[in-house]
């Protein structure tokens, strides 16, 4: 196995099982540790070398994790790989918790953006809505024996049974009813009233990032790596969802309520898909005029004006069991 095409494996692999393959995964491991050693690259280019270089650190750690019970990394023993994110990979460490690891330690410092979102957010937020974002248990730094390097960890609490709009969606190919979709587009509302009254802007508004809870109706909004005080710009944009972002974020200019208002939008009615109606489409367009300026800016009176849609549409709000089996 060549350099280049482990590397690629190892970036488009969300699980130890697309990593490491079922039919002989000791082999794939070995072939990867080869192609990726520090000590076998030879003559390169110091970007190859680095980004190899995270790539065999993520390799021998997600494989001694699967294979030798847990990998000591401070006070924890990483578990099982339970999620490959944008820029981290979240272990099982126990006591319904995850450990999140950047595979860069160049992304300390959006690492160090979460912790401070999160401290923000519990620190001046409504108690009665922290359940909408996720309980940051501690952070700290650690240096890999392997290589030296230095990353910002972060520990969270675990929620079980959290599913990604990403994965509604997979449930439901032709759209989710929009009865469904309100429920998480109000509670998404909530937890962005929640961080935009604590001056945060998360940044990163995609499906990916927002977790149902089905049968309660719960939801969390994650990774906050790419937040933001509301008038600074987003650090950063998730690789391969440049169409996603309002133009202020593409443009490097400041962000505000009304990015993460315009993203949430988009999300919803990317989840509803034609089967969104007219007006809960047309409540998403105000949501996402081209200017800034022209958009709502407060979470918390967009959601009056969303419940009186929904009421208009639908009558008075009642309780509808979701599924993710269609």
């Amino acid at each position: 196995m060549r350099t280049d095409e482990a590397l690629r494996l190892v970036a488009a692999a969300r699980t130890d099982a697309d990593l490491f393959g079922a039919d002989d995964p000791a082999r794939r491991y070995r072939q990867l540790v080869a192609a990726l050693h520090p000590d076998r690259l030879g003559n390169t280019t110091d970007r190859v070398r680095a980004t190899a270089t995270d790539a065999f650190v993520q390799v021998t750690t997600r494989w001694q994790a699967q294979r030798t019970g847990g990998v000591p990394l401070g006070d924890y023993r990483l578990g099982a790989l339970r999620h490959a994110g944008d820029l981290a990979d979240l272990y099982d460490v126990g006591a319904d918790r995850l450990l999140k690891l950047p595979r860069n330690p160049a992304d300390n410092d959006l690492m160090a953006r979460e912790v401070h979102a999160l401290e923000t957010i519990v620190e001046r937020g409504d108690p009665r809505h922290l359940p909408y974002v996720p309980r940051l248990v501690e952070s700290f730094r650690h240096r890999d024996p392997a290589t030296g390097a230095e990353r910002r960890v972060n520990v969270l609490a675990a929620v079980p049974g959290l599913h990604s709009l990403d994965e509604v969606r997979q449930a439901y190919p032709d759209g989710v009813d929009p009865r469904d979709a309100a429920w998480m587009w109000r509670r998404l509302l909530v937890a962005l009233g929640l961080a935009h009254r604590a001056g945060i802007a998360h940044g990163a508004v995609l499906p990916r990032h927002v977790l149902i809870e089905p049968d309660a109706h719960g939801l969390v909004l994650v990774d906050w790596c790419f937040s933001t005080p509301l008038g600074h710009t987003v650090p950063a944009l998730v690789p391969g969802f440049d169409d996603w972002y309002p133009a202020e974020v593409t443009n490097r200019q400041p962000a505000g309520a009304g990015t993460d208002l315009a993203m949430a939008a988009r999300c919803m009615t990317w989840l509803m898909g034609r089967r969104a109606p007219r007006e809960l489409l047309a409540f998403a367009r105000g949501c996402q005029q081209r200017q800034l300026r022209s958009r709502p800016d407060d979470a918390w009176h967009l959601l009056g004006e969303f419940d009186q849609v929904l009421e208009r549409v639908y009558g008075p709000r009642t309780f509808r069991p979701f599924t993710l089996t269609p």
